[in-house]
């Protein structure tokens, strides 16, 4: 496993559970862009497992701030199901809604709407890409659907030195969608 290094006094953001690293405050170390790295204080301690990426000012996203956990695929089955178990306690008459908020899901860099039976998922960090299969995967199993287009066209991909992507990452499906909120339908 690959360490990341902070300057003496950079970790306090860490120990709030800011999920950033920025560029300024490593000292030493690396990884290739989405590899998982563990950050350790000045002094040598744990503070985190992230996803590293070389060509950002944020180059570094935790993944998780225990020392235990295992950065794998079962890690991200796990953070797919309780985002979206987390977004069926609402009771919201309507077949749309975000799934993942990035970092509020501990997926930083993963945005995911529902809309009707078809996924919307951005992947715009590093380690959102490097995990893109899995995560990918993890969604449709969680959510019990089999259609999810890839909507990875921000700009902030190029800042993570990523190229944009659009189009069907697993099954297929319309051009135009039908959305049902309470008893009001729209196409998109």
């Amino acid at each position: 496993m690959k360490t990341i290094r902070l300057k003496p006094g950079k970790d306090r953001s860490l120990s709030r559970h800011h999920p950033w690293i920025f560029e300024s405050a490593i000292a030493t170390g690396g990884a290739d862009a989405g590899e998982t790295v563990r950050v350790e204080s000045h002094e040598g301690a744990f503070l985190a497992w992230a996803a590293f990426s070389p060509a950002s000012k944020i180059r570094a996203r935790v993944w998780s701030f225990d020392e235990a956990q295992r950065i794998d695929a079962s890690f991200f089955i796990a953070a797919c199901v309780v985002a979206v178990s987390a977004r069926g306690r609402f009771d919201i008459n309507s077949d749309s809604c975000r799934l993942v908020h990035g970092e509020s899901d501990g997926l930083p860099g993963l945005i995911v709407d529902r809309y009707g039976d078809t996924l919307v998922a951005q992947f715009l960090s590093a380690g959102a890409e490097r995990w893109k299969d899995v995560l990918a995967d993890a969604l449709l199993a969680a959510t019990g659907l089999t259609q999810l287009y890839e909507r990875s066209d921000a700009s902030g991909r190029a800042l993570e030195g990523l190229p944009e992507v659009t189009g069907w990452l697993r099954g297929e499906g319309a051009v135009e969608l039908v959305l049902r909120e309470h008893d009001w339908h729209r196409g998109v």
